[in-house]
């Protein structure tokens, strides 16, 4: 693309006065036309007068929305066409891209879309929702197939550097120990060594369960985390090696730990928004703690407490004195960008809680370290 074209981009309907028409029915004229469906909107917010040459509503003379999806994923790079889909929800407040059921369906089922699926759910007819619950589906099952293996390798025990196994896998090879017992093989002359027994770790297999609690802060900030919690949450609870209790909160607490195993009913449960009382959810956390030495409380949050953080340090302090693992996490996403009040966090770390912003499997690794 030339430097024409893109200011004819950047200018919008004002590029026809300034530097001429394009010609009617080109691939740049169609760009044009897209982006100014939308982005036209920003002049009337800002009070300038519309000239009448296109109307910035859903009348005759403009694009069905479905239309317009149909352009702006046909016309730009994909990375493009989602940022311009993520201006219309956020920015313009077009939110007939989720309401509207034949809109939805062809909206790419990827987390930036369920996230706001999980925004606007309370507003969505029947109709839609049952189409919203196939994007979450969708969405959900990339995510687990994504994780899934990376958290079950890290979970399925720890490497025996004592022990072989018979099992081979290359996660579990020992590169050291083959060198050492085939070095009766080598050959000075052309320089190899050959591998007559090839040694592979065995993993230690954990013989009593822990108990991990996933405490998650459902406030509207914090919608990827719950995305990914949820998924989490259900891959742990496959695993033999613990029993995993899923609680939501925001001022109220929901206990989930029933669909723990059903990360799309956990997430169809979601009501992002509202309040935050982090101590309430601990308190209650702390309820279900039946055996604290094997009993892991990973705490999802912002830490911008909304309730009295004095009743939040002591109920942190109370469990880590009866000896319960606890992690507080700025970011569970695949990303773990932290947006987090830092010195709520620091208190908290005082009184001994870990603080740490995480991915998935970098969670995995942790609870690996400390439940070994």
């Amino acid at each position: 693309m030339t430097d024409l074209e893109r200011w004819r981009l950047i200018l919008g309907r004002y590029a026809t006065q300034q530097l001429g028409a394009t010609g009617p029915g080109t691939e740049q004229a169609r760009m044009e036309a897209a982006l100014d469906f939308l982005y036209s909107r920003e002049y009337g917010g800002r009070g300038v007068r519309d000239d009448g040459r296109l109307q910035a509503g859903l009348g005759d003379s403009t694009p069905t929305l479905v239309d317009w999806l149909g352009e702006i994923r046909e016309l730009f790079p994909r990375q493009t066409a989602e940022i311009v889909e993520k201006h219309a929800l956020d920015r313009y407040g077009l939110t007939e891209l989720v309401t509207d059921p034949q809109t939805l369906e062809r909206l790419v089922p990827d987390e930036q879309l369920l996230k706001t699926i999980l925004a606007l759910k309370g507003r969505l007819s029947p109709e839609v929702l049952a189409i919203a619950r196939k994007v979450i589906r969708q969405v959900v099952e990339e995510l687990r197939r994504k994780l899934e293996a990376d958290v079950r390798r890290a979970l399925s025990g720890r490497l025996s550097r004592h022990r072989h196994s018979p099992m081979r896998l290359s996660a579990n090879f020992d590169a050291l120990g083959t060198i050492r017992r085939n070095l009766k093989n080598y050959d000075p002359e052309s320089g190899r060594l050959v591998l007559e027994k090839v040694l592979f770790f065995e993993r230690n297999t954990r013989r009593l369960p822990w108990d991990i609690i996933v405490c998650v802060d459902q406030s509207g900030s914090m919608a990827g985390s719950v995305i990914h919690s949820a998924v989490m949450a259900g891959i742990l609870a496959g695993l033999p090696a613990f029993r995993v209790r899923l609680v939501l909160f925001d001022t109220s607490v929901v206990d989930l730990s029933d669909q723990v195993d059903d990360p799309v009913e956990v997430l169809m449960s979601v009501q992002l928004g509202g309040g935050t009382d982090i101590a309430k959810a601990v308190r209650y956390c702390g309820q279900l703690v039946d055996n604290p030495d094997r009993t892991v409380l990973v705490l999802v949050t912002d830490f911008c407490e909304g309730g009295s953080v004095a009743d939040l340090e002591r109920a942190v302090t109370e469990l880590a004195e009866a000896r319960v693992t606890l992690l507080g996490l700025a970011a569970l996403d695949g990303d773990a960008n932290p947006f987090y009040d830092r010195q709520i966090a620091q208190q908290l770390a005082d009184r001994g809680m870990r603080i740490a912003a995480l991915t998935p499997a970098q969670l995995a690794n942790w609870l690996t370290e400390v439940t070994a």
